[in-house]
């Protein structure tokens, strides 16, 4: 392999350490100013659009462990779109902006935790709720359990309580 090619597939090996995850989409239809537009907004999520040619991307995937990705992903041209915590933040990111530039910029696949992730199933990443929606909604669950069983204790005197009221009143 020429040094050159050594040295491309090098980098696009490390902005794959960048996460866990690696999201490929088609940005051939696409102006400048709007993957800018794109780059501005990952950058909210922490997250890096490069475009990269398909071979090295082969290559890069392969070291990375990663080389079980369909072969449509890999037809025109392609950028990965890496980085931050958040994969479904990030797959939020990029399926509002093909909508908002009317189907443009297409999702071709991706990978998670070095599985293969088809279109549908990135897509239903991106209709999760929120990293911090999410937590919020297991420490509701958590702290349910002791609310209940404050209600409960509280049930007994209250019942008492409403007892000895109705005595009264009726006297």
């Amino acid at each position: 392999m020429k040094a050159e090619k050594e040295f491309l597939v090098k980098e696009v090996f490390e902005h794959l350490g960048k996460s866990d995850y690696v999201y490929l989409a088609d940005f051939s239809r696409v102006t400048v100013a709007a993957i800018s537009t794109l780059r501005k907004n990952l950058r909210g999520n922490s997250a890096e659009c490069h475009v990269v040619k398909n071979s090295v991307l082969k290559l890069a995937l392969k070291e990375n462990g990663c080389e079980d990705l369909d072969g449509k992903c890999f037809e025109g041209h392609t950028a990965i779109v890496v980085g931050g915590s958040d994969p479904a933040g990030v797959a939020k990111v990029l399926f509002k902006f093909s909508k908002d530039n009317e189907e443009k910029m297409g999702v071709k696949g991706g990978a998670l935790s070095k599985h293969p992730l088809a279109v549908s199933e990135i897509k239903a990443l991106s209709e999760l709720p929120s990293l911090e929606v999410l937590r919020a909604q297991v420490l509701a669950l958590f702290n349910t359990p002791a609310q209940q069983l404050v209600r409960v204790l509280n049930a007994v005197p209250q019942g008492v309580v409403n007892v000895l009221q109705a005595k009264v009143d009726k006297i």
